[in-house]
C-alpha cells in the first residue's frame, strides 16, 4: 500500500496523535478515497497517552457525527466491537501505535501495538464510516 497522506490531530493547542492513510492507490478527494475500492489501513502513533476507553468514545462519537443515523444504527455491531477493543486497553503511551485496515471480503482488523486485536469486524461500509471522522464534510 502506498502512503496517501498524513496530520497531526490538534484540539486546542494539544496535539493526540500522528494518523497516516494508506491505500493501493493515491487520491485527492474525499470522494474519490470513499469510493476507492481495495485495502486500506489507518495507522495512529499516540502524542500524549489516552486510555482506551477514551479513544475509542471519541471514535464513536466521531462516526455518528459524521454518518447518517440509519447507517450508524446498521453497523453497530463493528461500532460495538471497536469500543470493546479499545476499552480493554489501559492506556495508549506516547509513541503507542494503533491501526486499522480494512481487507475487501475480511473486513476491519483493528491493531494495538502491532497485534491484531481479533477476527475483522464490518465490510465497506463500515470503514468509510471510520474514515468520515477525517474526510468529507
Amino acid at each position: 500500500m502506498l502512503l496517501n497522506g498524513k496530520g497531526t490531530r490538534i484540539r486546542a493547542i494539544f496535539k493526540g496523535y500522528d494518523m497516516a492513510l494508506y491505500t493501493q492507490s493515491k487520491v485527492t478527494t474525499p470522494e474519490a478515497l470513499l469510493a476507492l475500492p481495495g485495502p486500506k489501513k489507518l495507522q495512529f502513533t499516540a502524542l500524549r497517552e489516552f486510555s482506551g476507553t477514551e479513544i475509542g468514545r471519541l471514535f464513536i462519537k466521531a462516526m455518528g457525527d459524521n454518518s447518517s443515523k440509519e447507517l450508524v444504527q446498521k453497523h453497530s455491531l463493528a461500532s460495538l466491537r471497536l469500543i470493546e477493543i479499545f476499552s480493554g486497553q489501559p492506556k495508549l503511551s506516547p509513541g503507542d501505535s494503533f491501526s486499522m485496515e480494512f481487507v475487501p471480503g475480511k473486513g476491519t482488523t483493528f491493531y494495538i501495538l502491532n497485534k491484531p486485536q481479533g477476527a475483522p469486524v464490518g465490510d465497506a461500509e463500515f470503514f468509510g464510516m471510520v474514515m468520515r471522522i477525517w474526510v468529507g464534510p
